[in-house]
């Protein structure tokens, strides 16, 4: 059996098409004998799925990261204390690792389902949610007493909005999402990140008209700030995704 490639470079990476005999080939065993060497065609091709796992395992650890927020930021509005972030920070490491390994992969991997840089821009918007949620439960527990009491329930609900918004974006992406979909997905992101900034007017300007300490109003004024920028971390992802989905229409 006579086997032929045809290689073309697409957007600074190879890609490689076969004829009907190599596809022949695959069908037949899903494997082929090269000099001794066996090998997985579907491997080589990128067709394995593990791209796609590792794109849903990182926007699974952004979401339960907030998750992690939320349930500290009740447990204050309840006046209950708490100085464990370990919750935090095992998030945001699992998602630094599955960052690694994605690049790793990509390093071993001839063609991918997605553009490398693609992958890379998706894995580096994902990762940095986690990680800026660590940082706000870092600058909450350096004064928590400063927030008992106080009611945290519209930004609860944003965030969560949008964080269930990216994960399910994430997660359409293995079957191939249409136009009109990730459009509206990410329109309901770019809402939510609109309705997140006029909230984060409204709490400074009730925060700057009240009776606080400046300390009080420095750390508040911080906190805000801070659960805002979670949400327009989502919407870069968002945005990344949208952008693939656009490429490969």
């Amino acid at each position: 059996m006579t086997r032929s490639y045809a290689v073309a470079a697409v957007a600074g990476r190879s890609i490689a098409t076969t004829t009907p005999s190599l596809n022949g080939l695959a069908a037949a065993g899903d494997c082929g004998y090269n000099g001794g060497t066996m090998f997985s065609i579907s491997k080589f091709l990128g067709h394995d799925e593990k791209f796609y796992d590792l794109l849903e395992a990182s926007a699974q650890q952004a979401d339960s990261s907030v998750h992690h927020l939320i349930d500290l930021l009740a447990k204050l509005e309840k006046s209950e204390s708490t100085s464990d972030l370990a919750a935090f920070a095992e998030s945001r490491r699992e998602d630094k690792r599955i960052t690694q390994q994605l690049t790793e992969e990509l390093s071993k991997t001839f063609i991918t389902p997605l553009e490398g840089e693609d992958i890379q821009a998706l894995a580096s918007a994902l990762y940095k949610i986690p990680k800026t949620v660590e940082k706000i439960g870092e600058r909450i527990l350096i004064c928590p007493e400063d927030l008992h009491g106080r009611s945290f329930r519209r930004q609860v609900e944003l965030l969560d909005r949008a964080a269930e918004v990216v994960l399910a974006m994430v997660k359409q992406l293995r079957k191939g999402t249409d136009i009109r979909t990730a459009r509206e997905m990410n329109a309901r992101l770019q809402t939510v990140e609109g309705d997140a900034d006029k909230l984060e007017l409204e709490l400074l300007h009730d925060l700057y008209h009240g009776d606080h300490s400046p300390k009080h109003i420095i750390f508040l004024r911080d906190l805000y700030e801070l659960l805002e920028k979670v949400i327009d971390r989502c919407r870069d992802a968002g945005n990344v995704i949208l952008q693939i989905v656009l490429k490969y229409a």
